[in-house]
């Protein structure tokens, strides 16, 4: 059972909208494409907590702080 749906970061998607409106650089540039594919990587792995059974709970983008 999906308590909390995955979502994109704030970051992410300003980044989207600078890429298109101006040349990133190199930094920022690399940043965008690592937070895509971390984006992407954890929708990959939700599809398949997909079909696990009712008993489960999954909480995406939940982060535990020590």
């Amino acid at each position: 059972m999906i308590f909390k749906p995955i979502s994109e970061s704030v970051e992410l998607k300003l980044l989207r909208l600078l890429k298109r409106r101006m040349n990133l650089s190199t930094k920022e540039k690399q940043n965008y494409l690592n937070l895509e594919k971390g984006f992407e990587g954890e929708q990959k792995f939700a599809f398949f907590l997909e079909n696990l059974s009712s008993e489960w709970i999954i909480l995406n983008d939940l982060l535990l702080k020590k």
